[in-house]
């Protein structure tokens, strides 16, 4: 495991180097994140959907293993945020940092790990949460944001828009009606998804902001602690429960464990959360995890 592990935070850490060392124009960052968010990941779960051969009784229960615990968590978190002491904005960033996953990681992760039965389990569990961790993402910035707020109704409608959603819809629905499968057709998504894992990891990385590091707090420790350590417990007692297993199980798990998404920051920014937090928080979480994700995951008998 910390053999196909190491390797995925090894290049996350060129990736906040290579920004640093200026090594890149900073154009280059923001082009290289929407080439991967746009063309490269949903080539990559287009590709691995359409031609997978999986059982719905087994994706089912892994699905619903991680849309349980997070339903778990938000009932936690809002029933505890009279305790926080937080204000509206800054509950706002805990929420999302407790919540929500990096998707360049995880599959990453399940790639080192399993391969192309990994990336396909992968697919299947993004198609159900990316929708509900968003819905619920913008329900708790637009109730408890401050009172500069983007148009919500815009946002959801974007959610629904959302690449990697219709990547996994498509593929979905290509594979169920068994449609033809043109070699030289695929051929064309398989090379672009291979680009995607690299490139997306170089720009987790390049996005990092350690100066952030400096502002300490309980928001940062009461996130962290959720989504790296309770977070994949939860998922671990639901994938019992539910009697998930094998691959399946390990595939949720690495979800689970994974840090919060650099996207929570933008999503701050729009809606009126606290951003300094959510850097903090985003940037916290991912120098952690290359210690939690891997005991917890030990741990977790994957």
């Amino acid at each position: 495991m910390l053999t196909a592990l190491i390797p995925v935070f090894i290049i996350i850490l060129l990736g906040y180097l290579f920004k640093r060392w200026a090594l890149l124009q900073p154009v280059f960052w923001t082009g290289a994140e929407r080439l991967t968010y746009f063309v490269l990941f949903p080539a990559l779960l287009f590709e691995k959907l359409a031609a997978a051969s999986f059982e719905i009784s087994i994706a089912l229960p892994m699905a619903a293993s991680l849309v349980l615990t997070i339903c778990s968590m938000t009932l936690l978190l809002f029933l505890f945020k009279p305790l926080m002491g937080l204000s509206g904005p800054s509950f706002t960033s805990v929420f999302q940092g407790s919540i929500r996953f990096n998707t360049f990681v995880a599959l990453a992760g399940a790639s080192a790990l399993f391969g192309s039965a990994g990336l396909t389990l992968a697919a299947v569990l993004m198609l159900g949460m990316i929708p509900l961790i968003n819905l619920l993402c913008v329900f708790t910035l637009t109730r408890f944001g401050s009172g500069q707020q983007g148009n919500a109704g815009k946002i959801c409608l974007e959610i629904l828009r959302n690449p990697l959603i219709l990547a996994c819809l498509i593929g979905f629905a290509y594979n169920l009606l068994q449609l033809p499968q043109p070699k030289w057709l695929f051929l064309i998504f398989e090379l672009l998804g291979k680009a995607a894992l690299p490139l997306g990891l170089l720009a987790v990385g390049a996005g990092l902001e350690l100066q952030s590091l400096k502002r300490s707090g309980r928001g940062i420790l009461l996130s962290s602690l959720i989504k790296l350590i309770l977070f994949p417990l939860s998922t671990s007692g639901f994938c019992l429960l539910l009697q998930v297993q094998d691959e399946a199980r390990a595939v949720a798990l690495i979800f689970a464990a994974v840090p919060t998404a650099v996207s929570a920051f933008i999503l701050a920014r729009q809606l009126g959360g606290d951003t300094d937090l959510m850097a903090s928080i985003v940037t916290m979480q991912t120098v952690l995890s290359v210690l939690t994700m891997p005991l917890m995951l030990q741990i977790l008998g994957v």
